[in-house]
Parts: structure tokens; sequence; C-alpha cells
């Protein structure tokens, strides 16, 4: 996979592009280290109008005791999310570290998500207004852009709505449905993404929700031309693995972090 982002990049080594694997921090690092990270993507969904009242969780799982996850508290914006109001959840929905209000639809999703998929270190959901709109079509995204590539193959549809995810049945459904993909549309409802760190399930979060624009823009226009099948494939093995996720996020991170220090507190 290297190789392929390498391509695009040109003169990027492995150790550049080896993302948070390639770091080597202590346990206790790590988890302040994706404390961090979590808050900064937070206040990137706030930078660009994700949220929606209390709506939007993402979470991460913890390091030292993976079968925790970190998640925002229910209440607190986005905008003004910092590291000390993140809370800590186990797989029983129970608040192991920290205070606040647990966000009955985050455990929900993200708990069985995080139990299912081991590999699974973030995930993200908010109420954002082009993920919601698309999702009410009931269609997953067609290949119509470079971006949306990213997704070629690789993104699920939950083709009904049943309410707000709070009942552990529908959790369960929700997570079978994604099954191994990397984002999901829930009808009538939204988009989540998930990835191997904070960075990517961020940057999938984002590029889903811009993809989902641009497919409502080009067919409000006219009618748009799909990228051929093959070709499709070829780019999303290019745009749409880890590597690349975690490559494509580091510069909105480094705003956040520059612009906004105070979450790190």
């Amino acid at each position: 996979m290297n190789q392929q982002v390498n391509q695009l990049v040109m003169n990027a080594s492995d150790a550049v592009l080896a993302g948070p694997d390639g770091a080597e921090r202590s346990p206790e690092e790590e988890q302040r280290f994706r404390k961090q990270r979590l808050a900064a993507a937070l206040r990137i969904f706030g930078k660009f109008g994700f949220d929606e009242g209390v709506a939007g969780h993402i979470t991460v799982r913890d390091p030292m005791d993976t079968e925790t996850f970190w998640v925002n508290p229910m209440g607190r914006s986005f905008k003004q999310v910092c590291v000390s109001d993140l809370i800590r959840v186990d797989h029983y929905g129970q608040i192991v570290e920290g205070n606040g209000i647990l966000n009955g639809a985050a455990f929900t999703i993200h708990g069985h998500i995080h139990q299912s998929r081991p590999e699974v270190i973030a995930a993200a959901h908010a109420h954002s207004i082009y993920g919601k709109a698309w999702s009410s079509l009931g269609r997953l995204l067609d290949p119509i852009t470079q971006d949306a590539c990213a997704f070629f193959g690789d993104h699920a549809l939950l083709d009904d709505y049943t309410g707000v995810v709070v009942d552990m049945n529908e959790g369960e459904r929700l997570a079978s449905v994604l099954g191994q993909k990397k984002a999901i549309i829930m009808q009538n409802h939204g988009h989540l993404t998930v990835g191997g760190s904070v960075e990517e399930a961020c940057w999938w979060y984002v590029t889903m929700e811009r993809s989902c624009q641009a497919q409502l823009l080009a067919e409000a226009a006219g009618t748009p031309r799909p990228i051929p099948e093959e070709m499709a494939q070829h780019t999303q093995m290019q745009v749409g693995n880890r590597q690349a996720g975690w490559f494509s996020a580091q510069p909105m991170f480094d705003v956040i972090l520059a612009e906004q220090p105070d979450m790190l507190e």
C-alpha cells in the first residue's frame, strides 16, 4: 500500500507514510496522543459545521484497556471539547474514567463496532447536512469523482430507518451491515466512518461528506458520468487505503492544533 501512495507523493519514504504505526510511544504516551487527536478531530468537526445540537460522536479505542473507548460527552459542543472533557466507556456502557453524560446512541453504535472490529481504532459519526441529505435517497455513492473512488466497493448501506439507534440489537445490526468496510450510509440518518487511527476515521468522514455534496450537486445539474469500474477500483487502491487516509488528514490536524491549542488542556 505504501508503494501505491508513494507513487502519488513521489519522494515520501515508508517511514513518512507509516502513520501512527511508525511512532514509538509508551502505552501512557499513546493514550495521551489518542485523546489529543480525538479532541482535535472533534474541533475539526465543529469548525466544518458538522454539529447539530447534541448529536454526533467520535470514539477512539484506549491502547491500555482495549475493551474501552474514549468519546466526547453528550451536550459539550464540538467547538469547545478539550482533552479533559473526554470520557472512557466500556462495552457495557459504564463510564470508567472521566465525567460527563454518555450519549446512548454513541455507546450503542460505537460499542458494537469496536467490539466486532478489533483493528478499528476510531469511529466517527455526525449529522452533517450533505451526508444526511444523501442518506435520504437510500443509495450508495457512485464513483463520479476521484475522491469518491475512495469508497468504491468499500462502503455499506443500512437501507431502512428504525429510529434513534439506542437498541442494542440495532447497534449489532449496524455493525454487521458495516462488515469490514470503512464507511456506512444509514438511510434517513447520515453516515459513519471507521479507521485505524483517529486521523483516518476523521478524513474518511470529511471526504465522504464532500462526496455526498458533490453527487447531490452533479445530479441536480444533470446526469453524472461515472468513472468506469476498473478505473474506479484502481483509484480506490490509490486514495482509499489506510495510509492515504491518515496522510490526507494531517493538514487538517496541523491547522486546528495551531489555531486552537487550548483543546489540549
